[in-house]
């Protein structure tokens, strides 16, 4: 049986989503909270290896129990997979940074991670016109400076599309940086924070630290809006963007196409990253 799991985190306490011997990760936390109850040695597959530090409000992920795991679950006192959220909840304890909102039996070809079509994050600023609010310092960062927001606005527009991303992202071996960047637009909320949404297919390495980094430089009158795709089109790393930090990076939605279609899209998406790697 694959099952489902919709879960959150604040990510401050966590060093990142993939478990690391020795250090506290999301991954190690609630597999230890699975096999708490199911025994065995759970692994989960997740729709987005989010780095140090950033959290998620919508993450997604999977989880193929074993003979075991399924007998231990067949003997609860309630053994349908939804029953598990509350259970698992309960393992993490009163006030936890970590939640499970859902479990459910996976639907035929679901792959939380090789499935999934687009992502979607969120990225909070508090500029000067804001104002720090220590209650939100956990997931906003703090820029010094007025920030215009249109001209960000204008320059996230500006780099939608199907391209290469390699200027806006860490390089790892084996992996493209071609990228579609569906959606990338600016505005300030009710409370003035400086709110990025970022939509795409799939992300590289820091490709939202960077893309936002690069727009707060367009905010502040560092650099024009074009000065981006220039950059962009020069696919090369530069110290005019910075990479800001990850406490005001949320991953909020994953987005997958009808059951019908998941595992083609599984399929599909397996073999262009195993042509990437090649």
């Amino acid at each position: 049986m694959r099952l489902r799991i919709d879960l959150a985190y604040d990510g401050t306490g966590f060093r990142g989503w993939a478990r690391q011997p020795g250090l506290r990760t999301v991954q190690g936390t609630l597999e230890a909270a699975v096999a708490r109850l199911l025994g065995g040695d759970p692994q989960l597959v997740v729709a987005g290896r989010t780095d140090a530090g950033v959290h998620a409000s919508g993450q997604v992920a999977h989880l193929d129990l074993d003979e075991g795991q399924l007998a231990r679950l067949a003997k609860a006192r309630n053994p349908v997979p939804s029953a598990l959220a509350p259970r698992l909840n309960g393992v993490l304890g009163q006030y936890p940074d970590l939640a499970v909102h859902a479990v459910d039996t996976a639907p035929e070809g679901f792959d939380a991670r090789f499935s999934a079509v687009w992502r979607r994050y969120r990225y909070r600023i508090a500029d000067r016109l804001t104002g720090y609010d220590p209650l939100e310092r956990a997931r906003t960062t703090s820029v010094n400076a007025s920030l215009d927001v249109g001209a960000m606005d204008a320059a996230a527009r500006g780099l939608r599309g199907l391209h290469d991303f390699a200027a806006y992202c860490k390089p790892r071996e084996g992996a493209t940086t071609i990228r579609t960047l569906l959606e990338f637009d600016w505005h300030r909320d009710a409370d003035g924070v400086v709110i990025a949404n970022v939509k795409a297919d799939a992300f590289c390495h820091s490709m939202v630290r960077a893309l936002v980094g690069g727009c707060v430089a367009v905010g502040d009158g560092k650099l024009d809006p074009d000065d981006l795709v220039d950059i962009r089109n020069a696919l090369a790393r530069t110290n005019e963007i910075k990479v800001l930090a990850a406490r005001g990076l949320t991953l909020t939605e994953v987005g997958y196409p009808a059951d019908a279609q998941l595992a083609l899209r599984a399929e599909q998406t397996r073999a262009r990253r195993s042509m990437d790697a090649d």
